[in-house]
Formats: C-alpha cells, sequence, structure tokens
C-alpha cells in the first residue's frame, strides 16, 4: 500500500523566481519533475510530488511559484506559495548569487516564527564564485546551509538528504503512533467497520487500515467485525477486550452493545490525538452547549469527495448538532488545503479525522482558530458529544 499525502513529511521548496528551485527538486530525484527554464516563473503554481528519500522515508516535496512574482496574478501565485508554510514540515529555502532581498528576511521570519525547520541551500556556485551574497544573513536565520550547483554537483541527492536529517527532530523521522501507551503487547483490540455507503467496495478506509498496522507495531492482536456481530464477537472471546475502536457513525449503536467495563472510543478520535490537540477538540465540542439561533458553523474536509446521500460531513453532523442543540444553525464547508480567512463568522469549527493531511496543516487550523477564540472540534468528538458519551470515549486517553 502507498503511504498516504497526510503522513508523508511535507518538504516546501522556496525562493526568488530563477533561482533554481526546481533544478534542485529535479537533483534530489534524479529525473525531471519540475519545468526547468532561464524565463523567471515558470513554475506559475505548488507542484507537489511524491518521493520515496531513504532514510527518512515518504516525503512530499512541493514545489513553489517565486517570492517576487509581481503583478496581479504574481501577488496569487505568492499567496498560494505562502499557503504551502500552512503544511510545511521543512523548508528549503532557495538561494543564487544575486543577495538576499526583502521578500527572503520576511520568508525567514515567518518561518521562524511557525517553528518550521529551515535548510538553505546556495545554488549556482559554478556561475559566480566566490560568492557575493549574504551568506551569514542566510546561516544566521537557518538550521543548516549547503552551497551546490545543480549543472556540476554529482552527489547531489546524498548532500541535500543529509542535511535534510540533520535538522529533523526525531518524531519528524519516527511518525508516532496511534496506540502507544494506551495499548500493551498481547491486548486483544476490537475493530468495528461497518461496512456503508462511504467504504469503497473491496477495501477498508484508510485510518482503519492505519490503525490495524499500529496494533501490529505494538504487538497486539487485532479482531475485527461488523456492528452486527459485535455481541458475538465479545462473548467469543476468552478474555475481555483491552479496547473497543469504532467507526464514529456507529457510536450509538456500539455503545449499546459495549458494556461500560471495556474502554470504547473512535478511528477519528485516534486521529484527532495523532494529529491534533484532544484537549482543545473537546473544549470544542463543548461549545455546541452555547450555540444560539442563527450561529455558522464551518465544516472542514481535508479532502475533496463527491458528497454520498447521507454524507457525513454534510448530512449526518449538521443533524446531529441541530437534534443536540435544538437551534437554527447555519452550515458552511470548505475542503481540500482550503481554509477561510474570515473564520470570525463561525461559532465552531468542525474538522475532519484529517486522514489525508498532515498534523502540521491541523495544527496550523487549531492556531488560527486559537488566535481568534474560535471553538474547534473534530468529527468524532463532536458525533459522542452529542450522543452523549464524550467522557467514555476519551477515558481511554486520560491517563
Amino acid at each position: 500500500m502507498k503511504e498516504s499525502r497526510g503522513n508523508r513529511l511535507h518538504i516546501a521548496v522556496l525562493g526568488k523566481m530563477n533561482v533554481g528551485k526546481s533544478s534542485v527538486i529535479n537533483a534530489i530525484f534524479g529525473r525531471e519533475i519540475s519545468i526547468v527554464s532561464d524565463y523567471a516563473g515558470t513554475t506559475t503554481d505548488v507542484n507537489q510530488k511524491a518521493i520515496e528519500l531513504l532514510p527518512i522515508g515518504p516525503v512530499s516535496i512541493m514545489d513553489t511559484a517565486g517570492l517576487d512574482d509581481k503583478g496581479e496574478l504574481g501577488e496569487k501565485r505568492v499567496e498560494k506559495t505562502m499557503q504551502t508554510l500552512d503544511r510545511a514540515d521543512v523548508a528549503i529555502v532557495v538561494f543564487d548569487n544575486n543577495g538576499v532581498k526583502k521578500c527572503d528576511e520576511e520568508l525567514f521570519e515567518e518561518l521562524k516564527k511557525r517553528k518550521i525547520p529551515i535548510l538553505s541551500i546556495i545554488n549556482k556556485i559554478d556561475i559566480n564564485y566566490p560568492l557575493q551574497c549574504d551568506i551569514e544573513t542566510i546561516k544566521n536565520y537557518s538550521d543548516n546551509t549547503i552551497e551546490l550547483s545543480t549543472k556540476e554537483e554529482k552527489n547531489i541527492t546524498s548532500k541535500v538528504k543529509q542535511a535534510l536529517i540533520s535538522i529533523l527532530t526525531d518524531e519528524q523521522i519516527n511518525s508516532p503512533s496511534l496506540l502507544k501507551g494506551i495499548i500493551q503487547k498481547n491486548d486483544n483490540i476490537i475493530l468495528v467497520i461497518p461496512i456503508d455507503k462511504e467504504a469503497p467496495k473491496g477495501r477498508i478506509i484508510l485510518p482503519q487500515v492505519q490503525t490495524i498496522r499500529d496494533i501490529l507495531d505494538n504487538n497486539a492482536i487485532s479482531t475485527i467485525c461488523s456492528v452486527e456481530n459485535l455481541k458475538q464477537t465479545i462473548e467469543n472471546l476468552k478474555t475481555r477486550p483491552r479496547l473497543v475502536i469504532t467507526d464514529s457513525q456507529a457510536f450509538r449503536e456500539v455503545d449499546k452493545i459495549v458494556d461500560n467495563a471495556i474502554p470504547l472510543t473512535s478511528f477519528s478520535i485516534l486521529f484527532a490525538k495523532l494529529k491534533g490537540d484532544l484537549k482543545t477538540f473537546e473544549n470544542g465540542a463543548n461549545a455546541l452547549d452555547e450555540l444560539n439561533n442563527g450561529d455558522k458553523i464551518l465544516i472542514c474536509e481535508s479532502c475533496s469527495h463527491h458528497p454520498v446521500e447521507d454524507d457525513i460531513g454534510r448530512v449526518k453532523i449538521p443533524n446531529l448538532i441541530k437534534k443536540y442543540t435544538n437551534k437554527k444553525i447555519d452550515f458552511e464547508h470548505a475542503s481540500g488545503h482550503i481554509f477561510p480567512k474570515d473564520i470570525e463568522k463561525y461559532s465552531l469549527i468542525v474538522h475532519c479525522g484529517a486522514c489525508m493531511t498532515n498534523r502540521r496543516e491541523v495544527l496550523s487550523r487549531i492556531e488560527k482558530a486559537n488566535s481568534k477564540g474560535i471553538p474547534i472540534s473534530n468529527y468524532g468528538i463532536i458525533i459522542a458529544k452529542c450522543l452523549r458519551i464524550l467522557d467514555r470515549t476519551l477515558e481511554p486517553f486520560k491517563s
């Protein structure tokens, strides 16, 4: 199975026009991925590509438009470039011999504010050496700085890879576990997987696949069943299961079947822990109690998909919230990497499980919501709140 984009390390390649960003990317891949041209402004949109960069593992590299692009269209390109910082785990900033400009310093300041590790690459050293650019300024801002020529360097992949590894945290190299600290070796974990309209034919969805793998990584045992045979599955076990994990949409039925002595949570809540902040999301769910008629709620979906008849984000969750609050609430939706600037108009933001985006992007959205005083939560936590079982579903994480 290919690694999900949401689990990849996201690397943004940034810099002014024509400094050689695309050439650096092509050199890392060892083949032409991005268009290279002597004309400034060749890269007009964010170009995201996947690569296996051992020993780091799977990464997504984002080739961006130049920071100094001009004109109305150029400003929009720069805006899209800056939006990549919402999901960038690490930044590669490329320079040539033309020095550090104001746009470079502004980028450095923004990267530092967001605590994004910075690798600076001074490119084109074959054209003009010794270098005239302000190397000390670059080094002062960067976590590591290397000099190279994409035209003449023979071992660029290794050189850039080693420089990247030197600035990454252990968490960025080794993805955190979904269940570490919650389960132990030989624990039996029951996974309740409903087969409904949103389950792709012949497959199970990504959060369920990742949970199964995480159980294996923790040397525990997974037992998989549907809602219909959950009761029989529990009875068939010789020992009580350590934990039951269900799709959030089946919470109501599963809660009735599973004894209160058995811990219960959902795949979506596991992802809330992995990619977001559980306490913030819990507080966000409790904001449902403060809603008034006419309030607006933003539903954020990290993937773009065709809504099904009983879609969770567009039908089920709005209906649950309306029933719980008994208020007339307006709902708006955003999908993919789109996150509205005017979030002040919302009384609550409800984020999906984020299986298709990375932790950096979710945390950036949480930070934006917190800065505006807007409560934010997650699909699974909101569903548990509306069904009045929130305390139970968060209990496995309390210790």
